[in-house]
């Protein structure tokens, strides 16, 4: 199952400049997704990270895994309609930088979920190289 971005934007409710996923490539509703940033100087954060030497934050990693973990969860029947939240983080690493003109692949599996709570372990690619990876945990609430 394939998302473009109009598809993203029905399920999550991040917008410019802060959706960070252009298309979700793979989706298994509560299992696994998949999705695609494309990085380009365009970016508001490479303004001041940094002029001279543009790298993308590894905060706005991990955001985006969580975006695409969001993607996974809320995109299941019992939870449409739902918000999720990062709650936290662990064991995360950064090896590579991502820079302009990058295409990250991310990807999320989910670990455990348990009525609102969950984990998923994030893998950013650019390319077959492994750029971030850790554990993002989530909390599932009302939009109401």
């Amino acid at each position: 199952m394939v998302f473009d971005i109009r598809e993203i934007q029905q399920t999550i409710p991040h917008r410019y400049p802060f959706l960070l996923v252009d298309k979700i490539i793979e989706h298994v509703p509560g299992e696994k997704a998949v999705g695609v940033k494309n990085v380009t100087i365009n970016e508001p954060f490479f303004q001041g990270h940094f002029p001279e030497y543009p790298v993308m934050p590894g905060v706005l990693i991990v955001e985006a895994l969580a975006q695409v973990g969001a993607m996974c969860v809320l995109s299941m029947d019992e939870y449409k309609g739902k918000l999720g939240f990062l709650t936290g983080v662990d064991k995360f690493r950064f090896r590579e930088q991502v820079k302009p003109g990058d295409v990250l692949t991310l990807e999320v599996e989910l670990i455990k979920l348990r009525r609102n709570i969950g984990k998923g372990k994030g893998t950013a690619k650019v390319g077959d190289k492994v750029v971030a990876d850790g554990e993002v945990m989530f909390a599932i609430v009302d939009a109401n």
